[in-house]
């Protein structure tokens, strides 16, 4: 990009928000209250600078000693004494007592310049840092050759061609004492340590950076066992990864519910209901079925550390243990009250990006209520959000109902959510029952119907609804309902039975009664056909009588 050159720090996040890092050869001031993380950042820069970046530095120190400062940010893996052993690095302590000096006539720092030339000269420096310039100026008072000298060190910085960090104390009304270095100053970037309902937040803002754009806004900023890592998350926006792959839940009959079977990789799914209504046994099944898949998966809890959620899903058939032995499932466990809403944001948006999982599970979200503000907290669950939506991760949410049923969520995410399961308890003779219903799966014909909600030791099930005279039925009362259905069967079957065979011997009986009947016809038959025979042959002897006499009295007739 055409602009100002630039010296990235390494600082994770950082670069990305400044768009390459501190302005090259040129004096950044870093400002903030005491404990904001001013030295480590100054110390970053510069050991980062040397080890990765091939740019050897100088580290002045008005206040700490060398020896102290190696120590302090060796607890980060920083080998500072390495570098410093290897010519890459080199300190410069100038340690002023504001006791031991008198103010008398003019005076400059002709002096200062000589002994960090000769430092930087004896390194080949790139970069430089001063720690703090308020200590330099302590022992004065004449502000305006103060002014003239401060003034002067920053031109003499760029001269140089040195890359520089000066870190400065907050100051009554300005971001310093003296008020002037932010004026003089290419890049002023303000580090801030505030604490709010006993919780602390870090946050980091860049006032301004001459010759480039940035970022304006407040970014939390974590200082942890990895150093000083930054998270522009602020930047995030509506450019979200769509994809047609589908992602199993680890529960057939809930993917079955969908037309394609299961949800859009890379959507939001919420899961809501009351308490002891399920909501962390279906997030563990969908962590177990992308462990299965060979897919990585984060899951950060809220409520339970990993070991007991491993131990309690056992119960219902899910072992996470193997999963998290393979490496595939990265188990975190928090309280909401222990960092801020903004360290909670920064710390799981960079273990997403480390671990890189495809798919992240929250549980509960509710938990944040009670930790903030409600629209803080809907604006930190937004960024989460869009956050795994732009890098297609499926991220899987519970959340804490305290009514059955409500169509809605306490942080307000619900109509941000791709897929929404309503999670019931019933009370029905006696009993609690569960239910599920899939309120919603955005670009995907799914099921309307309520089903129960089974977990046993083989694992989860979803039952067929089951429609009695007065509605669904579940659990103790579907069973008996089942077994009154039954009995009606077995009986309207017995009674079928019982006609089947009545209708046999029916049968059998008319048969009978039809082969008499056909045997008397037969017989009448019979008796017919003799009468008609001997009818015959008395009607051929009557005949041949007839014909014998008459022909007898002809005969008689010629004597």
């Amino acid at each position: 990009m055409a602009g100002i050159r630039k010296a990235p720090t390494g600082v994770e996040g950082f670069d990305e928000l400044t768009l390459g890092g501190l302005p090259a050869g040129r004096p950044t001031l870093v400002c903030g209250s005491a404990g904001c993380g001013k030295t480590l950042f100054a110390s970053t820069f510069l050991i980062n600078g040397a080890r990765e970046f091939d740019e050897p530095g100088v580290f002045v120190t008005f206040e700490e000693r060398p020896e102290d400062i190696v120590d302090n940010v060796a607890s980060l893996g920083f080998a500072l004494d390495e570098l410093v052993a290897e010519g890459r690095v080199a300190f410069e302590h100038i340690a002023l007592d504001p006791s031991q000096l008198a103010e008398a006539g003019d005076y400059d720092l002709e002096g200062l310049f000589l002994r960090l030339e000769l430092a930087v000269d004896s390194v080949g420096a790139k970069r430089i840092v001063l720690d703090t310039v308020e200590s330099l100026f302590s022992a004065f008072t004449n502000q305006a050759i103060l002014r003239a000298e401060i003034r002067r060190l920053f031109d003499w910085l760029k001269q140089k061609g040195l890359t520089a960090v000066i870190t400065g104390e907050r100051g009554d009304g300005a971001l310093t004492r003296q008020g002037l270095e932010e004026y003089v100053s290419d890049c002023v970037i303000l580090l801030d340590h505030r604490v709010n309902n006993q919780v602390s937040t870090r946050r980091l803002r860049i006032v301004k950076y001459r010759g480039s754009a940035h970022g304006t806004n407040e970014y939390p900023f974590l200082i942890d066992t990895d150093g000083f890592s930054v998270l522009p998350v602020s930047s995030v926006g509506l450019q979200h990864k769509v994809s047609e792959d589908r992602i199993a839940s680890g529960i057939p009959d809930l993917d079955a519910m969908m037309e394609g079977g299961g949800f859009h990789r890379g959507s939001s799914i919420l899961l809501t209901g009351v308490a002891g209504s399920g909501k962390s046994t279906i997030v563990a099944s969908f962590l177990a079925a992308a462990c299965r898949a060979g897919e990585r998966a984060l899951y950060i809890s809220f409520e339970e550390s990993g070991p007991q959620t491993i131990r309690n899903m056992r119960s219902v058939g899910i072992d996470l243990g193997p999963c998290v032995e393979s490496g595939l499932l990265r188990m975190l466990a928090a309280r909401p009250t222990f960092y801020s809403l903004e360290m909670h944001l920064a710390v799981i948006l960079r273990e997403v990006v480390r671990f890189r999982p495809s798919i992240v599970a929250l549980d509960p979200i509710s938990a944040f209520l009670d930790a903030g503000d409600p629209l803080e907290v809907q604006s930190m669950l937004l960024r989460i959000i869009d956050f795994l939506k732009s890098n297609g991760i499926t991220g899987v949410f519970s959340h804490l109902a305290h009514e059955q049923g409500r169509a809605e969520t306490d942080a307000g995410l619900s109509s941000l959510m791709d897929g929404w399961i309503l999670l019931l308890n019933r009370e029905a003779s006696g009993e609690f029952n569960r239910e599920l219903y899939l309120l919603k799966a955005r670009g995907i014909a799914h099921s309307n119907q309520v089903r129960e909600f089974v977990m046993d030791s083989e694992g989860i099930r979803l039952l067929d609804p089951y429609l009695g005279e007065h509605g669904a039925l579940t659990g103790s009362a579907r069973r008996a309902e089942e077994a009154r259905a039954r009995r009606d069967e077995a009986a309207r079957r017995a009674a079928v039975e019982i006609e089947q065979r009545k209708l046999a011997l029916r049968q059998r009986r008319t048969e009978a009664q039809v082969a008499a009947l056909q045997a008397e016809l037969e017989m009448d038959t019979l008796e017919h056909e003799n009468s008609l025979e001997a009818e015959r042959v008395l009607r051929g002897a009557m005949d041949q009588d007839r014909q014998d006499m008459a022909q007898a009295r002809r005969r008689t007739g010629r004597q």
